[in-house]
C-alpha cells in the first residue's frame, strides 16, 4: 500500500496536466512548438452614419411680452400665474374712464361734423341752379361747394378721431398676444403703467413644440461640408434624439429645421435649430441638453471590433492581420470613432482583410498563428476521462 500511493499521485497529476493542456487553444507543430489559434473577422465595407453629438439649450417655439399700450391704474388681473392662456384671452383690465370719455367726445363731435357737412352740401345744391341763371354770383356758388367739401373733410377727421378712443378704449383690456404658458405678474392690481415704460407685465411662451438651439464648431462644419462637396460621406437624416440633463433619453425625436449663416466672433460655434414635440411639457426652456443626429453618413467606412485594436505608446492605433503562410501581420490603422461596439477604420486596411479579434493578447510580428472565424467555436483537448487517463488510474490502483 505504501509503493502504490505515490503512483496513484503521479497519475493524478498527469491527469491534470493533460486537461490543462488540451484547453489551451494551441497544437504542437513537430518541433513541439505550440501554434495559437486566434479568430478572425473579414473586413468589408458598410455605410455607416456619422453621428455628432452637440450641447444645446432649449428654447420657446413663441415669447411674447404683455406691454400696455396706453396710461393708466390697472384694476384687475384676469389669469392665473403659471397657467395656460389663449390667445385673446383677457389679462389686465386699466381703468378706462378717460377712454370712455374720450369715445363719448369724439363720437359727439362726428355728429356735429356731419350735421355741418349736411347744411353745407344742401347749400351748395341750392346754388347751382341759382349760379346758371345769375341770381347768385359765381363766387358764391365756387365758396358753396368749397364749404361742403370742407364739411366732408371735417366728418372724415373726426370719424377718425373716435376710432382712434376707441382704440384706446380697447387698449384698457390687455389680452394674450399668443397661446401658452404665462409665468408671474409684474405688476399688481393699483399699478400705474405707462405705453413707453421698458418692463412687461408678464411674459408668455408657447413650449409644444419646443426648439432645441445647438452650438457645432465652425472648423467641424467646414469639414463636414468639404467631406459632403468631395463625395466622400453624404448628407444624413434631420432625425434629432436627445439626452436630458439627468443623462436620460427624450421620448420624442426632433428635426433639424436650419444652421445660422454667421460664426460668433465670441465663440466660433454656429448655431443650428432643431424643433421637438413637447406635449407633456418635460422641456422647459433654458434646460441644458445633448443632441445626438447623423449630420453624414461614411458609406465606405470599414468597422472593426473593439477588442482587435490596440494602442502604441504614442497612441497610433494597430490591428494584427491574418498574413501570409498564417503569420500574424501588425498593421497600423486610422480609427477615430467608434459606432455601438466597433471602431470606424478610415485609413490602413482594405476589403478582405482578414482582422484577429480574439486572441491578441500574446501576438507579435511574423509569429505563426492557427486562424479560424471568430464565430467558430474552440475545439477543446481530449478529456480527463479517456482511455489512456483511464490506464494510468488503474496502475495507480
Amino acid at each position: 500500500m505504501m509503493k502504490t500511493k505515490p503512483l496513484f499521485l503521479l497519475g493524478a497529476l498527469c491527469i491534470t496536466t493533460f486537461s490543462l493542456g488540451a484547453c489551451s487553444g494551441k497544437e504542437e507543430d513537430g518541433r513541439g512548438n505550440r501554434t495559437p489559434q486566434v479568430g478572425y473577422v473579414v473586413v468589408k465595407i458598410e455605410p455607416v452614419p456619422l453621428t455628432t453629438s452637440l450641447g444645446g439649450r432649449t428654447v420657446a417655439f413663441e415669447t411674447s411680452e404683455v406691454r400696455p399700450q396706453v396710461n393708466g391704474i390697472i384694476r384687475r388681473r384676469l389669469f392665473t400665474e403659471g397657467g395656460f392662456v389663449r390667445a385673446g384671452q383677457p389679462l389686465y383690465q386699466i381703468d378706462a374712464s378717460l377712454y370712455q370719455a374720450a369715445v363719448d367726445q369724439a363720437a359727439a363731435n362726428l355728429a356735429s361734423a356731419r350735421a355741418s357737412a349736411q347744411a353745407a352740401e344742401e347749400k351748395a345744391r341750392r346754388f347751382e341752379p341759382l349760379a346758371k341763371i345769375q341770381a347768385v354770383s359765381q363766387q358764391d356758388y365756387s365758396d358753396a361747394l368749397a364749404q361742403a367739401r370742407s364739411a366732408r373733410a371735417a366728418v372724415a377727421q373726426s370719424s377718425a378721431a373716435l376710432e382712434t378712443a376707441r382704440i384706446n378704449l380697447r387698449y384698457t383690456t390687455l389680452s394674450a398676444p399668443i397661446s401658452g404658458r404665462i409665468g408671474r405678474s409684474l405688476v399688481t392690481p393699483g399699478g400705474l403703467v405707462s405705453a413707453s415704460q421698458t418692463t412687461p407685465l408678464a411674459v408668455i411662451q408657447q413650449t409644444d413644440p419646443i426648439y432645441v438651439d445647438m452650438q457645432q464648431s465652425s472648423a467641424d462644419l467646414t469639414r463636414l461640408r468639404q467631406a459632403l462637396a468631395s463625395g466622400g460621406v453624404t448628407p444624413g437624416g434631420t432625425s434629432v434624439r436627445l439626452k436630458l440633463e439627468d443623462g436620460s433619453d427624450y421620448g420624442f425625436v426632433g428635426s433639424v429645421q436650419f444652421s445660422e449663416v454667421t460664426v460668433s466672433e465670441a465663440t466660433g460655434t454656429v448655431t443650428l435649430r432643431a424643433r421637438f414635440p413637447n406635449p407633456q411639457g418635460l422641456l422647459l426652456p433654458g434646460m441644458f441638453v445633448t443632441a445626438l443626429f447623423d449630420q453624414a453618413v461614411n458609406p465606405t467606412a470599414m468597422l472593426v471590433p473593439q477588442t482587435a485594436v490596440q494602442r502604441d505608446f504614442d497612441g497610433s492605433a494597430f490591428v494584427y492581420l491574418v498574413g501570409k503562410d498564417n503569420k500574424a501581420a501588425r498593421r497600423k490603422v486610422v480609427a477615430d470613432r467608434t459606432v455601438g461596439s466597433n471602431w470606424v477604420v478610415s485609413e490602413g486596411l482594405k476589403p478582405g482583410d482578414k482582422v484577429i479579434t480574439q486572441g491578441v493578447g500574446n501576438l507579435k510580428q511574423g509569429a505563426s498563428i492557427k486562424p479560424v472565424p471568430a464565430s467558430s467555436p474552440q475545439r477543446l483537448g481530449a478529456p480527463a476521462g479517456t482511455a489512456a487517463n483511464k490506464g494510468a488510474a488503474a496502475k495507480g490502483n
